[in-house]
C-alpha cells in the first residue's frame, strides 16, 4: 500500500511521515504523479519518484526468498559498506550513491528498506512477467510549486503488472479504466511540534519529529472524466 492510499485510510504511519518530513508550510503542487494504462488486465503504472521505495517493496514481497537480477542505485547518507555489495560508489555533499548489479532475494531487499527507511531505493528488477524500472538517480527536492506550472513528465518509475491490488492502491477510484492520470497538490497549513521539543534548539530533530497538518488535493482524470477530492493530512 502506497502513502497516498494510507492517507486516504488515515493510516499515518512512519512511512507516511517520512514522505512529508521535508516539507515546510506552504503549497506544493504537482506531487505524487501517476499515469496508468490498462490493456485487457495488463497494467502499466508510471509514477514520480515519491513512490519508488513502495514499488520496490511491493515487488520484493512478491519475490520473497527467490532471487532475481537487481540493478540500480541505493542513495542516502548511511554508510552501507559491509552491509551491501555494490558495483561502485559516488558521493556528493554527504549523499552516497551505491550502484548495484547483482542477484538479490526479495527478503534481502525488504530487510535493507526496513533497516534504512530514509534511503532512496532506485532499483529495477522483475518477478515473472511483472517488471519494475526506476531511474538510478536521486529525486529532486520538494520545492513549492506555482499554481500555473506545467505538470512534470511522469517517467521516474514504471511498473508492468496484472495485480489489481497494486493498481487499486494507486488508482483509488477503481481498476476498470483504459487510461488514468493523477496529480496531487500538498497544502501544509500547520507544523505541529511535539510538546517535549518546543523549547529545544535542535532544529533538525524538530523538523524530523514534527507533524505536518493540512490537505491533499487529488486531481484525477479517468478515460476523459475529471474528478477532484481532498484528503486530510496529519503526518
Amino acid at each position: 500500500m502506497n502513502f497516498i492510499k494510507k492517507v486516504q485510510n488515515k493510516n499515518f504511519d512512519d512511512s507516511v511521515h517520512l514522505q512529508f518530513q521535508k516539507f515546510s508550510k506552504g503549497e506544493f503542487r504537482n506531487r505524487a504523479l501517476i499515469e496508468a494504462k490498462n490493456s485487457n488486465g495488463k497494467y502499466t503504472i508510471k509514477t514520480s519518484a515519491e513512490f519508488a521505495n513502495e514499488l520496490v517493496k511491493a515487488l520484493a514481497e512478491k519475490l520473497g526468498n527467490n532471487k532475481t537480477k537487481v540493478t540500480g542505485s541505493i542513495i542516502g547518507t548511511n554508510d552501507l559498506k559491509g552491509v551491501l555489495e555494490f558495483k561502485k560508489i559516488s558521493q556528493f555533499q554527504g549523499v552516497k550513491n551505491y550502484s548495484i548489479e547483482q542477484d538479490m532475494s526479495g527478503s534481502e531487499i525488504i530487510k535493507l528498506i526496513n533497516q534504512f527507511p530514509k534511503n532512496f531505493f532506485a532499483l529495477s528488477f522483475s518477478v515473472g512477467e511483472e517488471v519494475l524500472k526506476i531511474k538510478p538517480k536521486a529525486p529532486k527536492s520538494g520545492k513549492p510549486g506555482s499554481k500555473g506550472e506545467e505538470t512534470p513528465k511522469v517517467d521516474f518509475c514504471s511498473l508492468k503488472t496484472t495485480d489489481k491490488k497494486i493498481v487499486e492502491s494507486f488508482i483509488l477510484e477503481g481498476t476498470e479504466f483504459k487510461s488514468a492520470k493523477v496529480v496531487h497538490d500538498f497544502f501544509i497549513n500547520n507544523i505541529e511540534i511535539p510538546p517535549e521539543l518546543k523549547s529545544s534548539t535542535d532544529f533538525a530533530l524538530i523538523r524530523e519529529k514534527s507533524k505536518r497538518i493540512g490537505k491533499i488535493l487529488r486531481k484525477v482524470e479517468i478515460d476523459g472524466k475529471k474528478i477532484e477530492s481532498y484528503l486530510e493530512l496529519a503526518a
